[in-house]
């Protein structure tokens, strides 16, 4: 097992949140600050494949989708739709039914979504609207430069996703610092609700203070480093 599929596997095992991992990476991470899930608690964890929209059409969007890999996380990108809805149902009921998806990123908006909602799909999108976009191909495909760049830049990522909304990881952060990150990160959480629920600290003492590096009883929680400093 590679390096980016132990991450997916630690994240995935131990449910480790959206909020967690961009702690692991300085507070940072976050894909887009208008995402929100359609359908709540879902959480879903994978590698990412950028797709995307244009000129008001999907025809490129069914294109690029036709023989996609199972199992990943699709983001689509649309250029130049405006306020249409990328797509609905049908694509959404391939790409999850019979493409196996893992889930859906929408950096625009969606529609059919009764029928979305219904089937409580695992997507993340900016909004929704009963107007689609129109199936016929552009005249100029998008410039070659941008599908380069956003391929480089998304293709292969992990992206985390739950109700606080979507996270990426970069791929230069697919290494064993990462990994030991994601333990230290669950340890902390575990200390912190231990000193709040059930010693009665204080978030002051315990967040701030951290008095349990002084406690006796936390013998079990006093790293040497702290991997996020």
């Amino acid at each position: 097992m590679n390096i980016t599929d132990q991450i997916i596997q630690k994240i995935k095992k131990n449910r480790i949140s959206a909020t967690e991992v961009a702690d692991c990476m300085n507070k940072t991470g976050n894909l887009d600050y208008g995402l929100y899930p359609l359908n709540r608690q879902h959480f879903k964890v994978g590698r990412v494949k950028w797709t995307y929209a244009l000129n008001e059409s999907n025809w490129e969007h069914h294109r690029q989708i036709a023989d996609i890999e199972s199992g990943l996380i699709i983001i689509t990108e649309p250029f130049n739709c405006g306020e249409r809805a990328i797509f609905g149902d049908l694509v959404t009921k391939y790409l999850m039914l019979y493409s196996q998806s893992e889930a859906l990123i929408v950096l625009g908006k969606l529609r059919d979504i009764p029928h979305l909602i219904k089937e409580n799909y695992p997507i993340w999108l900016k909004g929704i609207t009963p107007i689609g976009c129109f199936n016929k191909p552009s005249e100029i495909d998008l410039d070659n430069s941008i599908i380069e760049e956003r391929r480089a830049k998304y293709d292969d990522t992990i992206a985390v996703c739950d109700d606080s909304g979507v996270v990426i990881i970069p791929k230069e952060l697919h290494n064993e610092e990462f990994l030991n990150k994601l333990d230290w990160i669950e340890e902390q959480e575990d200390i912190w609700f231990d000193c709040v629920d059930r010693r009665k600290w204080s978030t002051y003492d315990t967040v701030c203070l951290k008095k349990y590096l002084q406690d006796p009883e936390s013998n079990k929680f006093k790293p040497e480093e702290n991997p996020l400093a």
